[in-house]
Parts: C-alpha cells; sequence; structure tokens
C-alpha cells in the first residue's frame, strides 16, 4: 500500500453468516452479524445493514476507507485444483477427482469475482484477501488478551486448510505463525456437519442439537466405525474416503457413504421419530470429536511449549470438546473468542491487515470485548404494530425488580446495550429464568423456544460463586465450554444438568455485565441459588434478536411471559 491504512473494514461475506468489524487507527469501532439486523439467520449476502451501522458510529463514509479485509484468499482454492486431479490415482478417490477440482477452480474464480465487486463499493479502498485460517487464529488470540499462547483452530475448510496450530505473540500488535496444518479432505468440521445432515438437521446451522442428542445416547455401538472413520495419527488425523467422501464443493455429490449407511442407519428425515440407533451415533461422532480435539490440543502443547491455549473455528463452538480439552490438564487455561466461527473472521481479517501494514498503532477494542454491535438506548418505542403488547417505564432499581419476577417464576427476555458478538446470548439478548421452578426446561423447549425436548438450558452465575456449583476450575465468559458440576447443582439446580452429568456455564463479572451481575446477585439473595438459566432471545429457526421489532416480535409470538427492553418492561 501507498499509504498506512488507517480505516479497515473487515468482511465475511457470500458464503454464510454475513459480517462486518470497522477498525478505525487499530482501535474496534465495533462488529455485528447481519443476521442480527436482516432477521435472515446464517445470512450469505454482502453484510449491508452492518457496514451502514459501522460506518455510521465511526461519521465515515464508503470513500473514507482505506482498506477492506476479506476473509479468503482465491489463489489458494485454485492451488487445490491439480492435487485433486491426483486423487485420480486411488481407487478409492478417483470417482470424484474431476469434480473435486473443478469445484474448487469455481470457487477460486468466483472469489476473485467477489473481491472486484467490494472493490467497486469502496473506491479509495485496496481489497485484500486474507487466508481464511489466518483470520480464525487472529480474532482468537487477539480477544483472548493474552501476551503469548498457543492457538488452535478447526473447522470444516478455508481454501485447503481444516485445522492449524499456531503460536501467536503480542497484545498490543497481535501476531500469530502457523507451525502445523492439516489439509482437506481431513476435516473434523466436514464430517461433524455430514452426520448432522445424515441425522435429519440442518448441516451449518444444528450441530448444536447432535451434541446434545449425544448425551442421550450409547457411543459403543459405533466407536469402531468412528475410530476408523477419523483415524488419529501422530500430528493430527485423516479421514477413511470409504466412509466420508471426498468433498467437490459442488451440489450433488452426498457427504456420507452406502458403506457408512450400511453400517449405521438410513438418512432421517426430520419429521421422522428419533430412535436408539440415531442417539447412539450421534453419541459416538461426539464422543469421537472429543478425542481428536483432545488429541490436538496435546499437539498443539508440544509445538508451543505455551501454558495457554486459544480455540477458534466453528469446531470450537462443541462446547463439550472445549469442556473435555480443560479437564485433560494439557494448559492452565483456555480460551475461545466470543464469535469463534466465520462471522467472527471479519475482526481477523481486519487486523491481518493492520498489522501487515506494521503501522505503530496499537490495536484495541478486542481482547475480553463481546457487546460489540448496536444498541438502542434512549430511543422512543412505539407498540402500535403488537396492538397486545403494553408497556411501563421501571425505576432505578431495574435489576431487582428483574430479579423478583424471575423467582416468581416469570420467563423474561432480556434487550439491552449492544447486541452480542457470536452465537450465544451473554446477558444483552438473552431469555432468562428462574432454574428452581418445577418443568422449566420443558416450558422453555416447547413453548417459548418450540424446539426438542432433549435440549439443554445454560446455566449463568456471578464468576466469584461459580466454584460453588460448578467444576470447570477457570473463567467462562462467553458460554462456550461445557463444566462437571457439583453436588450442590445436582442437588439443588437439577434443571440445569445435561444428561451427560455437565452445564454450558457463563461467569459473569460485575466489570463485564454489570447489570447482569446485579440480577443474579438479587436472585440468589431471594432464593438462596445465584444461578439463572439464560438462552438466546429468539425462537427455533431465528436469529438472536438484535432490534427492538426483533425482541418485540420474539415476545408477542412466543411463550414469553414479559420483556425487558432498554428499562421498560413489556408484557401481554
Amino acid at each position: 500500500m501507498k499509504r498506512t491504512p488507517s480505516v479497515i473494514l473487515g468482511l465475511c461475506s457470500y458464503t454464510h453468516d454475513s459480517s462486518a468489524a470497522l477498525l478505525v487507527d487499530g482501535e474496534l469501532v465495533g462488529f455485528v452479524e447481519e443476521e442480527r439486523l436482516s432477521e435472515q439467520k446464517h445470512t450469505k449476502l454482502y453484510p449491508v445493514r452492518a457496514v451502514g451501522w459501522l460506518l455510521d458510529q465511526a461519521k465515515l463514509s464508503a470513500t473514507d476507507v482505506d482498506a477492506v479485509a476479506y476473509n479468503f484468499q482465491p489463489g489458494l482454492y485454485l492451488a487445490e485444483s491439480p492435487a485433486a486431479l491426483r486423487m485420480a490415482l486411488s481407487p478409492m478417490t478417483r470417482d470424484r477427482s474431476l469434480a473435486r477440482a473443478h469445484g474448487f477452480a469455481k470457487v477460486a474464480l468466483r472469489t476473485r469475482r467477489r473481491l472486484r465487486v467490494l472493490g467497486s463499493q469502496f473506491p479509495s479502498a485496496r481489497v485484500t484477501p486474507v487466508l481464511h485460517h489466518r483470520a480464525h487464529q487472529l480474532t482468537a488470540f487477539a480477544a483472548s488478551g493474552w501476551e503469548e499462547a498457543a492457538v488452535l483452530v478447526v473447522d470444516s475448510l478455508g481454501e485447503r486448510q481444516t485445522t492449524t496450530i499456531a503460536h501467536g505473540h503480542g497484545v498490543q500488535r497481535p501476531r500469530v505463525q502457523t507451525l502445523e496444518a492439516i489439509n482437506d479432505p481431513a476435516s473434523l468440521g466436514y464430517v461433524y456437519g455430514a452426520v448432522t445432515e445424515h441425522l435429519g438437521w440442518r448441516r451449518g446451522d444444528e450441530e448444536g442439537t447432535v451434541m446434545a442428542l449425544a448425551a442421550l445416547g450409547d457411543p459403543t455401538r459405533f466407536r469402531h466405525l468412528f475410530t476408523t472413520a477419523v483415524h488419529t495419527t501422530g500430528t493430527g488425523f485423516r479421514i477413511h474416503p470409504g466412509y466420508f467422501p471426498t468433498r467437490t464443493l459442488t451440489s450433488g455429490y452426498p457427504r456420507t457413504s452406502w458403506r457408512f449407511v450400511a453400517e449405521t442407519c438410513p438418512e432421517r428425515h426430520p419429521s421422522e421419530q428419533l430412535t436408539d440407533v440415531h442417539r447412539d451415533l450421534a453419541a459416538a461422532l461426539q464422543e469421537r470429536t472429543e478425542q481428536v480435539m483432545v488429541h490436538l490440543a496435546r499437539r498443539a502443547r508440544v509445538l508451543t511449549g505455551s501454558r495457554r491455549l486459544c480455540v477458534g473455528g466453528g469446531v470450537a463452538t462443541n462446547c463439550v470438546s472445549i469442556g473435555r480439552i480443560i479437564e485433560a490438564d494439557i494448559f492452565d487455561e483456555v480460551f475461545v473468542p466470543p464469535a469463534p466461527g466465520d462471522a467472527g473472521t471479519a475482526i481477523g481479517a481486519a487486523l491481518a491487515v493492520h498489522v501487515d501494514a506494521r503501522t505503530p498503532r496499537p490495536v484495541a477494542g478486542i481482547a475480553r470485548h463481546c457487546y460489540l454491535g448496536p444498541s438502542f438506548e434512549d430511543q422512543p418505542l412505539d407498540l402500535t404494530p403488537w396492538p397486545g403488547l403494553r408497556q411501563k417505564s421501571l425505576g432505578i432499581e431495574t435489576a431487582e425488580f428483574l430479579a423478583d419476577q424471575l423467582a416468581h417464576g416469570v420467563i423474561a427476555g432480556l434487550f439491552q446495550g449492544g447486541v452480542e458478538a457470536g452465537p450465544r446470548a451473554l446477558g444483552n439478548r438473552s431469555i432468562l429464568a428462574s432454574p428452581l421452578e418445577t418443568g422449566v426446561v420443558e416450558r422453555l423447549n416447547a413453548t417459548v423456544k418450540f424446539r426438542e425436548p432433549f435440549r439443554p438450558f445454560a446455566p449463568m452465575v456471578p464468576a466469584e460463586r461459580a466454584a460453588e456449583f460448578f467444576t470447570l476450575g477457570q473463567p467462562a465468559p462467553y458460554m462456550s465450554m461445557a463444566s462437571g458440576v457439583t453436588d450442590l447443582t445436582r442437588e439443588r439446580v437439577p434443571a440445569i444438568v445435561h444428561a451427560n452429568g455437565t452445564s454450558r456455564l457463563q461467569t459473569v463479572t460485575r466489570s463485564q455485565n454489570p447489570f447482569m451481575h446485579a440480577v443474579l446477585t438479587a436472585f440468589g439473595r431471594r432464593t438462596g441459588i445465584p444461578v439463572l438459566i439464560n438462552t438466546s432471545l429468539n425462537v427455533k429457526g431465528k436469529p438472536i434478536c438484535g432490534t427492538p421489532e426483533m425482541a418485540l416480535d420474539c415476545l408477542a409470538h412466543s411463550g414469553l411471559d414479559a420483556l425487558l427492553l432498554e428499562g421498560r418492561w413489556i408484557t401481554k
């Protein structure tokens, strides 16, 4: 570049989970996923609303953007085509080699066209494609705020890479060095997505449902199959194409083989009743995923010598696997950023351009921040489109009021401050309920969230009291880790314990979210248990509510009792 960029727009777009992040002089202005504003879950469209909000926040226009950082490099897709053709030499992969070569070349050309389109929208900017896993690595490491750490990224695919181990250094100018990489077709994310689809759920969206189902099954039946299909090696793992045929990047090619079907079960239709074979298949998949993730974490420890680990990529959202890594005591502490999936790479891509420019400006606003999206404080509220709703303003004791309502069995939505980054509700766009109410899990699943009855609900607890109820032994600020529970929890709060004996925990500090910390403390005074159920403010199939209108729709069309929206108590 002819000059050091001071305004850098990071983008995840055209694939899935579109998002945008903006760095100005090294400081993160904000980050938001387009679905939180457009109401289209996992949208792949250009994030026009997210970009508009960011530029408005910074009081800038498109012509002020110096650099656009995109989260994929098209040339590396093209480089896979010759390797794909070489697969014709093996009988196991021969039938897909041409389709794979064509698919990767097609994606490369499509990505190049997308970069040109982006360039036309920002006339003063240079568009820079960033290696996908590098964007993941920088997002995870910079968000940790650590001076040094191992960085493990595991996803489905980024160009050619599916798994990388890197070493991160620096707080003010974070940098990462990849030490080892595993390329496709060895992909843990691909396998998990393939089985998710086979079990009747949407790949790329409902892997968490399969993780929940796994706790109800017995992995013994299919343990040998997954040990063979996902075989660990000294430096990682490989996938048996006889069970999971080679990826092609073109439609019409199933992700599971006839052999997989013959040795497990036919593909389940979403309307088909769940049986033991489905539960056992999910259990064996989850068990193998946990084993491979722990194996990769051990490899990261050996390669880096670090006592801290950051984990990113889509597989990092598998909270049970993260919990297993922590239990294995490989590292002193494990960190997962609030947005470990592809949406979060908008931040990492912008960071890559900033760091590569060798600017003296330090990075700010990323470490340990999660409420990075739009807020709607002090805005007038018109309930005319929702004639069945009514509101009243609350005074200064809002936290006490909400805690009292929850203690009396009310299930309430909470909409306050900036929208969270990532897939978890972290106390700003949440549905809250008392875990002490009889039948609360059944009620939440059936009448509020409209989802499968076996799905668990996550607890939140003041960080200073977490050890009374959970055995994790480290902070869990972004609800990304499954923890064991204490006897007190099993006795007093069984509603938050899943069938596998764990809870997907969120620890809340006063500095992170003072209002939510106050609510938990007040609830604890009333009930003796400072623990609340916290699930995202949405219903199944819809994104987390990023705007007041989305939140009001959620209240009006679900079994929520009330909504606390920026100090206003709204009821039906």
